[in-house]
């Protein structure tokens, strides 16, 4: 599903997503235009801090995802054990703890507060010649593959 850059049509996809289907897991996919054949693996989402407008020019209430929120929320997914233990062949993979403060942030802490930590995200640089869709889908796969294993491993 491709989320608009507008917050609140995104929080309310993110609603329905936990709300209607019950993941085990989500797990949102972001462009990182300046990231060149780097994967980012991030960590956890932040609530405050989101004054930059978005596409149709708001900005959330009190720069905050959710009024009541905790500052933080950190995925149940271990990102920098993935980090540590896979590697892609031809793009390069790192570990973040700050998805920056916009519509990535924004999704990736609202997705975490409505499933419960249960969610992931993956920053993705753009397509090139030396990242192309196939090689960026085998990586994505690998690596979400990685993230259900640890699903697996909370559940038994």
């Amino acid at each position: 599903m491709q989320l608009p850059v507008v917050y609140q049509k995104a929080k309310e996809h993110i609603l329905r997503i936990w709300t209607t289907l019950k993941p085990i897991l989500t797990v949102h996919v972001g462009l990182a235009s300046s990231a060149k054949a780097i994967i980012i693996l991030e960590q956890c989402g932040k609530n405050k801090g989101y004054t930059e407008m978005d596409a149709c020019g708001f900005r959330p209430e009190g720069g905050c995802c959710m009024l009541d929120g905790p500052e933080k929320i950190e995925s149940t997914i271990n990102m920098k054990t993935i980090w540590k233990n896979i590697s892609v062949e031809g793009i390069d993979m790192i570990f973040s703890r700050d998805a920056g403060r916009y519509i990535c942030d924004y999704t990736y802490y609202t997705s975490l507060y409505y499933g419960n930590g249960r969610a992931a995200f993956i920053h993705v640089p753009p397509l090139s010649k030396s990242v192309t869709a196939d090689s960026l889908g085998k990586a994505l796969q690998t690596i979400i593959l990685e993230m259900l294993k640890q699903c697996g491993e909370e559940r038994e």
